[in-house]
């Protein structure tokens, strides 16, 4: 049977140090920076996805943690991935009866949620928590889904943090600006240039998805507490004339 010490060997036996260093520095790992002390095997994410295609089916769940432990950055992302692609299996009715799914979808979330400070850097968060996190939002109670979202976003910690913004990308895709709006304003005065961007992000994305007068009068409320890094990320995809009005 397929173990997590199968993978890891299977991942460092691809190490790359040219590749490695391109990453490490990439990822902003040296001291004082937001991924100080990460280490890299030096994959690139389709080698790192090519492994996960082979090993999730056959990768039991409870050796997952396992991969999220580890020291490596795309070992922690195969196992990250395996995740994303079990839980996304399980939105297939076909797959398994409703109230199974939904089941193994909450054993899933758990796991992720329980790790959620070993995705400790943005790709990591932002390639899972739209497809975990958002994902269960849309199928869930709203007010179970807030009390998820509101910790994430209370954390002390920039990943839990970015988790509960990103994972929006989501549910405004899915017609939803509600959840977009809420942690969006929640983090207008975060002061790292991560949670900058990743809010502006997410509100241009709500204003493509959704509307873009809903954007607009998000900024009409809230310009002038912006970051101006928030503030180009989220008007990035209107015309130039309207880009200087608000940059103005």
């Amino acid at each position: 049977m397929l173990n997590a010490k199968d993978i890891e060997d299977a991942m460092e036996a691809l190490r790359n140090d040219e590749q490695r260093q391109v990453l490490m520095h990439f990822f902003k790992t040296g001291p004082g920076e937001y991924g100080e002390g990460d280490e890299f095997l030096g994959l690139k994410v389709p080698e790192t996805r090519d492994i996960v295609k082979y090993a999730w089916k056959d990768l039991p769940l409870d050796e997952v943690p396992t991969l999220l432990m580890s020291r490596w950055h795309e070992v922690r992302l195969c196992g990250l991935l395996i995740l994303v692609k079990r839980f996304s299996r399980l939105l297939a009715k076909r797959i398994a009866s409703e109230a199974q799914a939904k089941q193994l979808r909450e054993e899933i979330l758990t796991m992720y949620l329980y790790y959620a400070e070993r995705a400790n850097n943005w790709d990591l968060v932002d390639l899972t928590a739209p497809k975990i996190l958002g994902e269960w939002v849309l199928l869930t109670d709203r007010e179970q889904a807030l009390q998820v979202l509101d910790t994430l976003a209370d954390s002390t910690n920039l990943w839990k943090q970015r988790m509960s913004i990103v994972c929006t990308w989501t549910t405004s895709k899915a017609g939803d600006p509600s959840w977009c709006l809420r942690y969006a304003e929640r983090h207008l005065s975060h002061p790292h240039d991560l949670m900058h961007k990743a809010v502006g992000w997410m509100l241009r994305e709500m204003g493509k998805r959704v509307s873009i007068e809903l954007l607009r009068d998000f900024l009409r409320q809230h310009l002038h507490e912006m970051h101006r890094t928030t503030l180009r990320y989220a008007i990035e995809k209107m015309n130039e004339e309207e880009r200087h009005f608000w940059m103005k």
